[in-house]
């Protein structure tokens, strides 16, 4: 059994991992160092929890976009991830992995993984998204 506080926790720390290094040039010294982090990150995460989170995302797939291959957890992080003064995740619009969900035919639908708590965000057009699951 998976302790979802301890996956939200990993999550988080991956996903903080990955905004600094959005915000950083490749010209930076802590660049490469930072990026090898990210990907021992990606690994761990993977390793413990890619099993759980890939049955999730079969299910949802499933659910609501069964024509669309289901791929590895750390493809639905976003490239970066707004933080709130509260502490709260949240991403853009335009952030995930493009799916074609049933219930909304000719849209670019996108489905995004986001930490606290942690879900699967359908973002359906620049205004509208959809909790697709809640851990």
């Amino acid at each position: 059994m998976v302790d979802v506080n301890e996956l939200d926790k990993a999550l988080q720390n991956l996903v903080k991992v990955k905004n600094q290094l959005a915000e950083m040039d490749y010209s930076n010294e802590r660049y490469d160092e930072l990026e090898e982090e990210l990907h021992d990150l990606e690994d761990d995460f993977q390793d413990n929890y890619g099993e759980y989170i890939d049955e999730v995302l079969h299910d949802v797939h499933d659910e609501f976009c069964p024509d669309n291959d289901v791929l590895l957890p750390i493809a639905y992080l976003a490239n970066k991830y707004i933080i709130t003064e509260d502490g709260k995740f949240d991403v853009s619009y335009d952030a995930g992995v493009f799916v074609d969900a049933d219930d909304f035919p000719g849209k670019n639908t996108r489905m995004v993984l986001v930490p606290g708590p942690i879900r699967l965000i359908l973002n359906i057009d620049q205004s509208t998204r959809e909790v697709l699951w809640t851990a």
